[in-house]
């Protein structure tokens, strides 16, 4: 049986039926490759008392854990919600092509808790991810930004997902490069900053590129992990809220 089972957001956020199949499953491995955690693995392995393998992408899309849960109980633990990456979504394919037995565990992701930004769900477009650039060999992918122009165009919330490693100035960058290669204005727009999200070290801030700037670059600047929005169009309550935030 192969078990893919969403942590939540935090080390105490696993529901009750994870934490069962963890404790009967044979073999706990853990996806570490699509966010940088708030937390450490040997906390994770005090609460389920169970020894927890760290998988890179190139071993969880390879065919190890479908074959091994041929003939035992697998765990694989997924941050936040196990679905949200959509690589995880091939596992269950490879899964039924095999004739392997699977299970889904459910719990929050970062989609849930964005609404804690006073944004309102309905009204989120397409979301986007950032992949952090490497000058060096010239990677510097900026394709998001057409996602945020399209849902611009419909006066919706972009979602920017950071990725993992990438820094918070770095991403502020990008953003800004991104922006001006597509003759995407970013003058005179807000930007909301979500930083660890359902942690005890969440924190929203909402400004200007430059403001933001300048918070990335305090003492108590923006921790990783972090995700951006773009605000589309906003509800009056929408901005009474994110004023709350502002930097």
């Amino acid at each position: 049986m192969l078990n893919l089972i969403g942590l939540g957001l935090n080390e105490k956020g696993i529901s009750l039926e994870g934490l069962e199949i963890i404790k009967k499953s044979d073999k706990v491995y853990l996806e570490g490759y699509t966010v940088d955690f708030p937390y450490s693995v040997e906390k994770l392995e005090k609460l389920f008392n169970k020894k927890i393998e760290v998988l890179d992408r190139s071993k969880v899309e390879s065919d190890k854990i479908v074959s091994e849960s041929k003939r035992k109980d697998i765990a694989l633990l997924i941050y936040g919600s196990p679905l949200v990456a959509t690589t995880h979504i091939s596992l269950i394919q490879e899964a039924i092509d095999s004739k392997v037995d699977y299970n889904v565990i459910n719990s929050a992701s970062i989609f849930d808790a964005i609404a804690e930004s006073g944004l309102q769900l309905y009204k989120f477009g397409k979301v986007a991810s950032m992949p952090a650039w490497n000058e060096e060999k010239n990677y510097k992918p900026d394709s998001f930004i057409k996602l945020v122009e399209d849902n611009q165009k419909i006066e919706a919330h972009s979602l920017i997902l950071c990725d993992i490693g990438l820094k918070f100035q770095n991403a502020l960058e990008q953003l800004r490069k991104s922006a001006e290669n597509h003759n995407f204005s970013l003058e005179n727009k807000k930007i909301v900053v979500c930083q660890s999200l359902g942690t005890e070290n969440q924190k929203f801030y909402h400004g200007g590129l430059e403001n933001l700037r300048k918070k990335g670059g305090a003492e108590n600047g923006v921790e990783n992990p972090f995700c951006l929005i773009i605000p589309g169009k906003l509800h009056f309550s929408e901005e009474e809220f994110l004023n709350n935030f502002d930097i």
